[in-house]
């Protein structure tokens, strides 16, 4: 655990946004911001999400209003294990399947939703299935530890815009519009959980930091792939997402004008998401190499060509969303 770092506070709007150290008194702090019906950013291992209490449908309203999220985009509700889950959703033997496998971890199952669950329905965006995940990060554990509850959590980001992997990249979006963020550090993964659809054929939704090639070994099974047709049923499946502002040239390997080049193994390059051409480093530093150079407020940021498979195939979903022409 990182040593206690002193409280940082930035006011905006009528809201005092805290931040509070990964210690037992600030998780403590921010675990009565969401009883209260509060807002609070905390780390997962992918990425840092935007968590309000997931039975309060004021607080999961909340959500949508601070990130600017449109109401049809379904958010995930995280739980401390898959019991907790299991007594919300109808169950299967494909979730149970994977969740040995992978729970806690980064994959997200979309499952039906139980008559009796208590689970808002604002959480599944007026759908019968939700999207759940067991996170598999200590801070996240903790939190939903001691709230003994479901959080509601999006990436902790106004709408559209990267994901944020740092406590500083949450305060750059949405300070003055949440209560607090818990500072955990960098997210380890640095990319969001792989979504597979489960109430019907095993289907991919979002490709994520759990390469689909290991999920079909564990299924025994190819993957069936989601459509635009097939509609939204969880986040990140709109065609423009995790977008800076400045406009991305994909599949470059080399500078045309002004670009800043973000490379991969090696090449010429003003940033290099691994000079090795790893994917697994690779897909660590996306986001936050985003963040970096998107802070340099340039027109262009051209990015090098990323092989399509293992975690290359969610770090171009990403980048391809990023690139698309912005709702």
């Amino acid at each position: 655990m990182a040593n206690p770092k002193p409280e940082r506070s930035v006011r905006m709007s009528d809201i005092h946004t805290k931040t509070f150290a990964a210690d037992a008194i600030g998780i403590g702090e921010g675990v009565e911001i969401l009883r209260a019906g509060g807002l609070l950013a905390f780390p997962t291992e992918t990425v840092y999400g935007l968590g309000a209490d997931a039975t309060n449908d004021m607080a999961v309203a909340r959500i949508y209003a601070a990130k600017g999220r449109p109401n049809f985009n379904p958010l995930i509700a995280h739980f401390s294990d898959v019991a907790s889950a299991k007594s919300h959703v109808l169950w299967s033997n494909g979730a149970e399947i994977l969740a040995d496998a992978f729970w806690p971890g980064a994959i997200t199952f979309v499952v039906e939703k139980r008559k009796d669950s208590r689970l808002s329905p604002l959480l599944s965006a007026g759908l019968p299935s939700v999207a759940i995940r067991v996170p598999n990060h200590p801070v996240a554990a903790d939190i939903l530890h001691r709230l003994a509850g479901p959080i509601a959590a999006p990436s902790a980001n106004p709408s559209g815009a990267i994901s944020p992997t740092t406590s500083e990249h949450v305060l750059a979006g949405l300070f003055g519009q949440i209560e607090g963020v818990v500072d955990g550090g960098a997210c380890r993964l640095g990319l969001e959980s792989t979504i597979i659809d489960l109430t019907a054929e095993p289907t991919l939704l979002r490709p994520g930091c759990i390469p689909v090639e290991a999920i079909q070994d564990v299924l025994g099974k190819h993957l069936l792939v989601a459509t635009a047709q097939d509609g939204i049923k969880a986040p990140g499946q709109l065609s423009s997402h995790y977008a800076p502002r400045a406009a991305l040239r994909l599949n470059a390997t080399s500078k045309i004008n002004e670009d800043v080049l973000l490379g991969f193994g090696e090449m010429d390059c003003d940033l290099n998401l691994s000079p090795s051409g790893d994917l697994t480093e690779a897909a660590a530093h996306l986001f936050a190499y985003l963040h970096r150079l998107d802070n340099l407020n340039i027109a262009r940021i051209a990015v090098a060509p990323i092989p399509e498979h293992g975690l290359g195939q969610a770090i171009n979903d990403r980048l391809i969303r990023a690139a698309a022409p912005r709702a």
